[in-house]
């Protein structure tokens, strides 16, 4: 396969052809043609790959080096310092959340050139990672992080690392860009201030209200969460024996035309095995669950659920939902109870407002009136409900002054930061009222970790009690 492919003219640019077919693929930690490698990497035989993989990067990053594909136990784990990997395919059944952060963390690093320097191509900087299924959940969840902490809205691009690319670029200190988007930093634009902005009434009299950073506590009935998490246990999916998919397929091998398969047949079939182990299921939901559960606690909710016998089915898959909706009623509870404070220490500096770049897209909105607002020239929003939200915004005359909050502004909440989308003040004689509101489509369906976000935002102004109201609108006039 490496010596057809190294001859077609698509990989003309990769100087395949002086590279002998035997050279250009070994590993450590592994069975190659037959022959066990050493665990250790320490003996003669496995002593220079070891070497040349895990210490001797100048050398492996040369392209006179023919080895390009690398088979390993750990190699992608912490410390390997490799920025020129462009494909990871897992063969193991990776459990761990940190390790998998490792491996992608590993492939998403701007690559280098053979003199060091980072490169900046889209065609040359693209991770592809060939995964199992285990990675759908981790996939989601992290995505869900990035969408919280940077402002990347994933919307239908979101895609299940294991079945799609994953493509980035580390930026913006997000890390990366996943969903099948890579952007060109090139091609940013910055953010202007409009000059003396500051000094605007409007906005002084409303950056003075919602400036103050807070801290939250939170409290929450033990009672209360045994008997709302055993009911969402008690109703959850019914769990399913591991499924095996067997397709059978025919394949063409034509010398000019390449590989072409065809499905002849294919099915799904139940994996019959008795379970001969039971995992320790205490400690499991202990370790992966939000908070440090008694076991006492755990016991009650698994009891009360009458759903115990389902971990004989799929342990894994019982063990993994069971976490999913006992940290999903506990957010629910936390939420319900918390309470916010202003912290008297802490206050968003005015010197924040620097400018900022950013990629311009189809929502972009080019502000006209620059007196009702911060920003002069191009404003960038995420959707067409807040590039709607702004034209609005800058021609009703009720609406005095406004502002896309920027990401940095950020209300701290028990399942990470929330970033509300404006800030407003509304004349309505003969007083102003000033408002953060958070646009989203009309009818649009939540995340439970949206609703549960927007729930702290309204407490946060609540408890601030700074004479602002928070509202969460899919256009102007809601705020009526």
């Amino acid at each position: 396969a490496f010596n057809e492919f190294s001859t077609k003219e698509d990989y003309a640019g990769l100087d395949l052809a002086f590279l002998a077919t035997e050279e250009v693929h070994n590993g450590y930690f592994s069975q190659d043609r037959g022959k066990w490698k050493d665990t250790k990497g320490d003996t003669q035989a496995d002593h220079n790959t070891y070497k040349l993989i895990m210490q001797h990067k100048e050398r492996l990053l040369d392209p006179n080096e023919p080895l390009r594909f690398i088979f390993s136990h750990s190699t992608l784990r912490e410390g390997w310092d490799n920025p020129n990997v462009f494909q990871i395919c897992t063969l193991n059944e990776t459990q761990s959340e940190l390790k998998k952060r490792q491996e992608i963390g590993r492939g998403m690093r701007l690559s280098v050139d053979r003199n060091g320097n980072r490169i900046s191509d889209e065609n040359i900087n693209r991770l592809t990672v060939i995964a199992n299924e285990n990675y759908e959940d981790f996939a989601r969840k992290l995505q869900n992080e990035i969408e919280d902490e940077c402002s990347v809205d994933f919307g239908e691009q979101r895609k299940v690392l294991g079945q799609n690319h994953a493509n980035g670029e580390i930026e913006d200190g997000c890390g990366f860009d996943l969903g099948g988007r890579i952007k060109n930093k090139k091609e940013r634009k910055k953010v202007i201030y409009r000059k003396g902005f500051q000094l605007d009434e409007n906005f002084k009299a409303l950056w003075d209200r919602i400036k103050h950073q807070t801290t939250y506590r939170v409290e929450y009935d033990t009672k209360k969460l045994i008997e709302s998490a055993a009911e969402a246990v008690n109703k959850m999916e019914e769990i399913t024996r591991p499924s095996l998919r067997i397709d059978k397929a025919k394949i063409d091998i034509q010398r000019n035309e390449g590989v072409t398969p065809t499905q002849i047949r294919g099915g799904t079939a139940r994996v019959e095995t008795q379970a001969l182990a039971i995992p320790d299921l205490f400690s499991y939901i202990q370790s992966q669950g939000r908070a440090r559960l008694t076991r006492s606690t755990i016991q009650q909710i698994l009891l009360r659920s009458g759903r115990l016998g389902d971990v004989l089915i799929n342990p894994q898959g019982f063990m993994d939902r069971v976490v999913a909706l006992i940290d999903e009623k506990l957010s629910e509870l936390m939420i319900n109870g918390i309470k916010y404070e202003k912290n008297s220490d802490k206050e968003y500096e005015l010197r924040l407002f620097e400018g900022y770049e950013f990629h311009s897209n189809e929502h972009t909105f080019k502000i006209r009136n620059k007196n009702k607002t911060i920003n002069t020239g191009l404003l960038p929003l995420d959707s067409k409900v807040e590039y709607q939200f702004a034209k609005d915004c800058e021609n009703i005359k009720e609406i005095e002054f406004y502002f896309k909050l920027p990401s940095w502004f950020k209300i701290k909440t028990p399942i990470g930061n929330y970033n509300p989308d404006w800030a407003l003040v509304i004349k309505k004689d003969p007083e102003k009222i000033y408002f953060v509101a958070e646009t989203k489509s009309a009818g649009q369906e939540l995340r439970p970790s949206e609703e549960n976000k927007i729930k702290c935002g309204k407490a946060h102004y609540r408890d601030l009690n700074n004479g602002v109201e928070f509202r969460q609108v899919s256009e102007v006039k809601d705020l009526d």
